[in-house]
């Protein structure tokens, strides 16, 4: 009871910061978005006369959305970056951004399942590491983190990067897996949260994303995990059900798959979609 109710105030607060963009376009934009099938023009638009394209990301995409946006020119992307779990539990909340990008496959499943957002694509993959900051020698390998002192950050168990950190772990086994989750001392909402903790040097070490590591612009060094502990991290994407401007969401979501997009990603250190 007392891990759900620690997960609903969290959600609730990470809502309570990604809220106000979706919002403001919700406002703007609420007399063409309760059908999927309305004018792609209509809705709220940015000072260029390009309509704004709201997009719910999770965290570890910002650099590569980012990047992205500067060259979509079919609207002006306006971004939610937080955990895929959050943005999940908005959409089930009733809030419609024209795009869902999550870090797993399970949430977009599970809105499709639900039909707030149509059928979900993988669009990348991504590989965990265990992060240190730079010039850091106290943890070298996985095996550091199992000794006592060693302080780590990983993700919450409700985001992805949590549920894909745990599944290294229990390839472990138990008795490893509870000498390494002994030493952890935050359970972060998102990447961000992780890589915050790492180069503010407030722990030793922790799990994320290869990405997170490049984006970090040389503050954080990536330690190899095995192949064999290696989870599939696929990434699904989706046009909301009811999007205002779902032509162009669904060109955002085009580019990811084979144009800009997927340049952009693969050069923040996103692989393709794995084989299915």
């Amino acid at each position: 009871m007392l891990r759900t109710g620690m997960r609903r105030r969290r959600i609730a607060a990470a809502i309570a910061v990604v809220l106000p963009v979706l919002l403001a376009a919700a406002i703007a934009g609420c007399a063409s978005s309760t059908s999927s099938g309305s004018a792609s023009g209509s809705g709220s638009s940015s000072a260029s006369g390009k309509p704004d394209l709201v997009v719910s990301a999770a965290a570890s995409l910002k650099a590569a959305f980012t990047n992205y946006a500067k060259q979509f020119s079919a609207a002006s992307p306006r971004f939610s970056f937080a955990g895929s779990d959050v943005l999940a539990a908005q959409i089930e909340q009733g809030l419609k951004p024209d795009v869902f990008a999550s870090a797993n496959t399970k949430l977009p499943d599970m809105l499709y399942a639900k039909g707030m957002i149509e059928k979900p694509v993988v669009f990348a993959a991504n590989k965990l590491v265990l992060a240190v900051a730079a010039g850091s020698t106290k943890v070298r390998s996985l095996a550091d983190v199992e000794k006592p002192g060693v302080t780590l950050a990983i993700g919450s168990a409700t985001v992805p990067i949590g549920t894909y950190t745990r599944t290294v772990l229990a390839k472990l086994g138990p008795a490893l897996s509870a000498k390494i989750m002994a030493n952890v001392r935050t359970e972060e909402p998102d990447v961000s949260g992780i890589v915050g903790k790492l180069t503010q040097g407030a722990v030793d070490a922790g799990f994320t994303y290869i990405t997170d590591v490049k984006a970090a612009g040389g503050k954080l060094t990536a330690i190899a995990l095995p192949a064999s502990l290696q989870p599939v991290a696929a990434y699904g994407v989706a046009v909301v059900t009811g999007a205002a401007h779902p032509t162009q969401a669904q060109q955002f979501i085009t580019g990811l798959l084979n144009g800009q997009g997927r340049t952009d990603l693969l050069q923040a250190g996103f692989l393709p979609p794995p084989t299915q």
